[in-house]
């Protein structure tokens, strides 16, 4: 068996989370300045806060992420290739898009693996992760959306949004990296607010983590060693 996570392993799994719209200035500030303390893999961002995200976070080595058809991922495709291309020019590292879930449903496969191919191609060799919304989701839907992702070009899967109806779970998480492969990336959100939440997930096969509870995740964790 592999050593237990430190404190310090585990902040390198969190992409720290701040995509409430009321978010103000302070707290994203707030936000990069704890992300640079405990070096946390990337800050997820709504795209109008990457330039300033990525101006207090130059040179910390923690990443720039945002969103893209945040939350309801069932805007045009063009809108959703022209929002990526803007978040890359402003300085993201990383783009977290929305599935078209209504596409998906329906049957317009095709459509759906178009527009994450053009996402994909605006994201400039970008890792782009693809939100599932899971809970809206039958286990086929689920597979056939790992699938889509996976032939798109895309780098990871996502569980949630965090804003829709409730929140991916263990379960999700272990039968999105049954279905990807152990090489792709699966990521966990929504609902992730203590350690063992964390730990669970990142054992069930997640390898990254979106949450906004990511000091009091890592404290918790160097707290009990």
């Amino acid at each position: 068996m592999p050593p237990p996570l430190t404190a310090k392993d585990l902040a390198r799994y969190i992409d720290y989370t701040l995509l409430k719209p009321e978010a103000s200035r302070l707290e994203i500030n707030k936000l990069c300045s704890e992300a640079r303390e405990y070096q946390f893999y990337s800050v997820c961002v709504n795209g109008s806060r990457v330039i300033e995200a990525y101006a207090l976070l130059d040179g910390s080595g923690v990443k720039v992420s945002t969103t893209v058809g945040f939350p309801l991922g069932a805007a045009d495709a063009d809108a959703k290739r022209y929002e990526t291309e803007v978040a890359i020019d402003n300085g993201a590292h990383e783009i977290d898009a929305v599935l078209n879930i209504g596409r998906l449903k329906e049957g317009d496969h095709q459509y759906v693996l178009r527009e994450l191919r053009d996402i994909v191609g605006a994201a400039d060799e970008r890792p782009v992760k693809v939100i599932l919304e899971t809970c809206l989701l039958t286990r086929d839907e689920k597979v056939l959306a790992c699938k889509l992702a996976v032939d798109s070009g895309a780098h990871f899967v996502k569980t949630s949004t965090g804003f829709s109806s409730s929140n991916g779970t263990i379960e999700d998480v272990k039968l999105l990296r049954e279905i990807v492969g152990p090489k792709f990336g699966v990521k966990a959100s929504g609902g992730i607010r203590d350690t063992r939440t964390a730990l669970s997930m990142i054992e069930a096969g997640a390898n990254r983590l979106g949450t906004s509870a990511g000091v009091a995740i890592v404290r918790a964790l160097a707290s009990s060693r």
